[in-house]
């Protein structure tokens, strides 16, 4: 089995999809001028506005839904991994990633925002990459193909990745206790006791539905994130004399690298996207669940997001790593031999554990206890994430087929997604990294074709892109959009949206309010 996933494993991630990545990142930055640059203080102002509904969730609870999503693994083992693998160079070109990945985070989210609509079972706001599809290329069968792909990645492929970190950085504090057969595989009951706990929190919470994962992701994320990237900075601070050479050895080993160029960018684009998400399709969903004025609102939001993944998290991890000189790289040769050796043979690559070595260095016992506990909060979230993008798109395929149908295939999702983090936490780091990478490639594939064919047959997001920039410079209180004057058809949502705006200024037409 792990040979046939590490055949389609590398099947899906040839080098065309490596460069059709950062392709459609430097295409769409390019036309929609460098936006992830240009509106950057307008991210930030967008964090704090907009409020949830009964329907949807503020801006707010959107980023730190679909920020669950994109930190996770692999902002700690990812990064890891991306070094062991590919170098120091590995962490340049995730932040070129994550540049040019900002720009593709707006165009699929503000496509997510155009198109999506009221659940006809829940009344909550759905949309992502199947509605756009179905409604902006008018090809169902495309929308239909992304969301069973997004429910094999989302309810399958990807939370073992994500309990298998958790279970691996708490079997490094705690240690393996005694070794147990389980299934067949020889396991410590420590991590026994990390799965069952995990089992339970994560039951208690995707049996609540999106209000509850919003609810605890604007708590958790913003306090992990902040938590974890101040004490990298204070690692940063002790080894301040050696940031430029660190920030030396990143860039010139970008295009130099000890592992080759090829595993330099080939690892930092795996390990990027998978970090960021930016073009994988999983952010959109998130985005269609907020509460905006405008489509484009949404999507810088989003775009902003990627930032905070890769630019603070992922390099925060980076330069604890780098600096404290906690690592190994491995060749590339069939016997394996470490191009870098600085630790013990034997670490984990695809694990935490170079993260928790480099805390552990710095802050003692205090810093591998630390490390555990910010892995099983980013794991977790992103867990949660990952059901919610597999619970939108079982709505999506199940939206006309009623109540029944759809309270079925959640179920059966929350079933499956339980069973595959027990699976995942249970199994050796580098086949479940396998499984995972096929996940994020199968739906990264379909997204960015998809929105690359839209973009160029009706640009919808540049359209609204220019509106939006139009209304700002006319300082405007409230946003509007009308999906009609600009000849976008089969936006429901926003359709309804305008005739119910129009319907109350013709009913008080001592209304003053701009739009």
């Amino acid at each position: 089995m792990e040979g046939l996933v590490n055949l389609v494993n590398g099947i899906i991630w040839s080098p065309a999809l490596i460069y059709l990545c950062l392709g459609a990142g430097l295409f769409y930055s390019i036309m929609t001028r460098f936006v992830q640059v240009r509106l950057f203080g307008e991210m930030i102002k967008l964090l704090f506005t907009g409020k949830s509904s009964a329907q949807g969730i503020s801006s707010f609870q959107a980023l730190a839904v679909s920020l669950a999503g994109r930190v996770g693994m692999g902002n700690i083992a990812g990064v890891a991994a991306a070094i062991g693998f590919g170098g120091p160079g590995a962490v340049f070109w995730m932040w070129i990633v994550a540049f040019l990945g900002a720009s593709t985070a707006y165009v699929e989210s503000t496509l997510a925002q155009i198109y999506k609509e009221k659940d006809v079972v829940t009344g909550e706001y759905r949309g992502g990459p199947a509605y756009y599809f179905e409604r902006a290329l008018g090809q169902k069968w495309y929308g239909i193909l992304f969301a069973i792909a997004s429910i094999l990645s989302c309810g399958m492929f990807l939370p073992g990745v994500q309990a298998n970190g958790v279970i691996s950085a708490f079997a490094q504090v705690m240690g393996e206790g005694t070794i147990m057969n389980v299934a067949g595989l020889e396991v410590g009951s420590m991590r026994l006791v990390g799965l069952a706990i995990i089992l339970v929190v994560l039951g208690i919470i995707i049996f609540g539905g999106i209000k509850r994962i919003a609810t605890f992701t604007e708590f958790a994320v913003p306090f992990m994130a902040l938590g974890y990237i101040a004490l990298a900075l204070i690692i940063m601070f002790s080894n301040f004399s050696l940031i430029p050479d660190v920030f030396g050895m990143i860039v010139g080993d970008a295009f130099t690298a000890q592992a080759g160029f090829g595993a330099a960018i080939g690892w930092g684009v795996k390990r990027g996207i998978y970090s960021n998400e930016a073009g994988q399709g999983t952010g959109p969903h998130a985005a269609a669940a907020a509460e905006v004025e405008h489509p484009s609102q949404q999507g810088l939001v989003q775009a902003f997001s990627v930032y905070v993944d890769t630019l603070l998290v992922c390099s925060a991890t980076a330069f604890m790593i780098l600096s404290t000189g906690m690592y190994n790289i491995q060749g590339t040769l069939p016997d394996g031999q470490f191009i870098v050796q600085n630790v013990a043979a034997a670490t984990e690559i695809n694990a935490p554990a170079f993260t928790q070595m480099a805390m552990e260095s710095v802050y003692g016992t205090f810093g591998n206890v630390f490390i555990a506990i910010a892995v099983f909060f980013f794991a977790f979230t992103t867990i949660l994430a990952y059901y919610y993008i597999a619970e939108v798109n079982v709505a999506y395929l199940t939206r006309f087929l009623g109540r029944s149908a759809n309270r079925t295939g959640l179920f059966l999702v929350k079933i499956l997604i339980m069973a595959m983090v027990a699976y995942g936490g249970l199994n050796s780091a580098g086949y479940i990294w396998a499984i995972g990478d096929i996940g994020v490639g199968l739906m990264a594939w379909l997204n960015i074709v998809g929105i690359l064919v839209i973009f160029i047959v009706a640009r919808p997001t540049l359209t609204m892109l220019k509106d939006y920039e139009a209304q700002r410079k006319a300082g405007v209180t409230r946003y509007s959009f009308d999906p009609a004057k600009f000849g976008i058809k089969n936006a429901p949502y926003w359709e309804e949206r305008h005739l119910a705006q129009q319907k109350s200024m013709n009913a008080d037409p001592l209304r003053k309010d701009k739009v």
